[in-house]
């Protein structure tokens, strides 16, 4: 293969006529300059200059050669800008794993930063529950991914994840508004609602078993009458007075006829958590992961900062 930096001093060299000149333009020395030439006429199998007494003379096939020779360092040079680009974030692609909740309230305003910081760069989002993205980080198939666990119901993560908490919620009991300017109490105790119909998202999915186990904690085991991982479906039914429900705060929008509370239990909380492998090196996963923390909310009730 052709080295491209004797095709710089062949191209020097030809319009120089001589190897002392190219080499003070260059930066090398004199020999220099004439090993590289020597090294170039090996490695092509051709004469590319007649050594006279007083100096070198371009061989025809040597002009021929730095002709050539342009359009291959110009296709090189726009190469190395991309290589650059890469290796600073300006181009290339995010594979970003969400759940539904982060997609709609985190991910948007994230993304659309990204945007304007790295416009040439492709990002690719998949949408999850945890157990099905975190098997593709490890697999490689994403580069990043938003996650949550709830404090009922604590993850054992694999070992080469490196997870960065990001967000702590509450978890929210939602009940019917009795009356337009009745706020109530600012937490709720879940006793109090043992005999109530209740809204959870599919059975066997983390929220679903967050809410047995608060309930059981409580005191009683809930009657689950309606089930649905759309908060936004959750919140209807609670509005239409068909049951009450606990929603962590990320995935609650105000409703003039649902009342939200705290609930009054120090596991009642849900972690949000950005995860990347720990060998992953693409050069947007840290400006990926600056732009989520930029959208995480601030000074928002029921959200606060990670603890811990």
């Amino acid at each position: 293969m052709l080295n491209p930096t004797h095709l710089r001093t062949l191209e020097t060299v030809c319009r120089t006529g001589s190897f002392a000149v190219a080499a003070r333009e260059l930066g090398y020395t004199a020999s220099g300059v004439s090993q590289q030439m020597a090294a170039l006429e090996r490695a092509c199998g051709l004469v590319l200059f007649e050594r006279e007494v007083h100096g070198i003379r371009p061989t025809a096939a040597a002009d021929q050669l730095v002709e050539r020779t342009g359009r291959v360092l110009a296709v090189l040079g726009e190469f190395e800008d991309e290589v650059r680009d890469l290796a600073a974030g300006r181009v290339g692609r995010l594979r970003l794993g969400s759940f539904p909740t982060a997609s709609v309230r985190l991910v948007p305003a994230a993304l659309a930063a990204l945007a304007t910081d790295h416009p040439a760069a492709e990002i690719l989002l998949e949408e999850g529950e945890p157990r099905e993205l975190a098997p593709m980080l490890v697999n490689g198939e994403l580069d990043a991914a938003l996650l949550y666990e709830y404090g009922h119901v604590p993850q054992r993560w694999p070992e080469d994840l490196v997870m960065v908490p990001l967000l702590h919620e509450a978890l929210l009991l939602l009940t019917r508004r009795r009356r337009p300017a009745d706020t109530g109490e600012a937490t709720a105790r879940l006793p109090a609602m043992r005999t109530e119909n209740w809204i959870a998202s599919r059975e066997g999915t983390d929220g679903a078993i967050s809410l047995e186990r608060l309930c059981a904690t409580a005191g009683f085991a809930p009657a689950i009458t309606r089930r649905s991982n759309n908060y936004d479906v959750v919140r209807q039914l609670v509005g239409a007075g068909l049951g009450v429900a606990v929603v962590p705060a990320l995935g609650h929008i105000p409703d003039e006829r649902v009342h939200a509370q705290a609930v009054d239990s120090a596991p009642a909380h849900r972690r949000v958590l950005m995860a990347y492998r720990r060998a992953n090196v693409n050069p947007l996963l840290q400006p990926a992961l600056r732009a989520i923390r930029a959208a995480v909310p601030r000074n928002r009730p029921w959200l606060a900062p990670p603890q811990g």
